[in-house]
């Protein structure tokens, strides 16, 4: 019931801040429960993937320092986040997960480089796919990187590509979790040139790994 009353909010501050958004390729959302795999651009693109995905509810990893603050911590926990130390990841960052897809029936947002400062892709999101079964969705955002521009009301698109293919019979190794990035990384370029190929997001090579930004 929060869920639904927190994205109602979140859908009407979206529209005040930055009007109205565009989706492209929402026919590629499964029937089932997905991971949304996207390379990750802004603090702020999580909601607009759960806007994205409605009527569907959406679990995400959030840093546990957000957790610290008892107002923000009820929000986020009935908004269906669950907390992850960045600097020291235990077994919940892919049990919670994979409960969530499967006992659950949630779609799981998920940003395999892990900060917005990386472009290095880890292999949490082929691990919580194979325990899951749950298939690899890519997701990306076009629009604002500033939000400062994002109050100017400058276009948001959200792009939807196909499945990525996954063998869940093979054995999860090196290998097969480096295909499956690179594959997330084709799926990405495939679904940005769709919307718009001049698109470009250079993370800055400035900010470190676990930046509170």
């Amino acid at each position: 019931m929060f869920y639904k009353f927190i994205r109602q909010v979140a859908r009407f501050v979206v529209f005040v801040v930055n009007g109205r958004f565009k989706i492209v390729g929402k026919e590629n959302l499964p029937d089932k429960p997905y991971i949304i795999v996207a390379p990750h651009r802004t603090w702020w693109e999580p909601i607009f993937f759960a806007l994205a995905i409605k009527p569907r509810e959406a679990t995400f990893m959030a840093k546990i320092e957000l957790f610290k603050n008892p107002i923000l911590r009820f929000i986020l926990v009935h908004s269906h986040a669950f907390p992850v130390d960045r600097k020291h990841p235990g077994p919940s960052v892919i049990k919670t997960p994979v409960k969530a897809l499967k006992q659950k029936g949630q779609v799981l947002i998920m940003f395999p480089s892990g900060t917005r400062y990386s472009e290095e892709l880890r292999g949490g999101a082929s691990l919580i796919a194979k325990l899951s079964k749950a298939p690899l969705v890519p997701m990306v955002y076009q629009g604002p990187l500033k939000f400062s521009d994002l109050l100017k009301h400058k276009q948001v698109t959200i792009g939807v590509g196909k499945e990525i293919d996954f063998n869940f019979k093979a054995k999860l190794d090196d290998e097969q979790t480096k295909k499956v990035n690179d594959d997330m990384e084709e799926a990405w370029k495939m679904v940005d040139n769709e919307i718009d190929p001049d698109f470009k997001y250079i993370p800055d090579p400035n900010k470190k790994e676990f930046d509170n930004s």
